[in-house]
């Protein structure tokens, strides 16, 4: 049985030496990464939120797009 727990505590320090190296090696790929999730989030809780509103006019929508210019 000891075999088994040095082999999980062994597998363990692979995985976080991995992790580490891609987060030092490859920093900017998983932030891109971290924003699309994070963008995806928004856009889900967005959609949501408008399934939960009323319904407006196009007009009422491009007239508010157009007074904020």
């Amino acid at each position: 049985m000891t075999t088994a727990i040095e082999s999980d505590e062994k597998l363990k320090e692979i995985f976080k030496a991995a992790i580490v190296e891609v987060l030092q090696e490859r920093g900017e790929l998983v932030r891109e990464i971290l924003d699309e999730m994070l963008e995806d989030i928004a856009f889900s809780r967005a959609i949501a939120e408008g399934e939960d509103s009323p319904r407006v006019s196009r007009e009422s929508v491009f007239e508010v797009l157009e007074s904020a210019n």
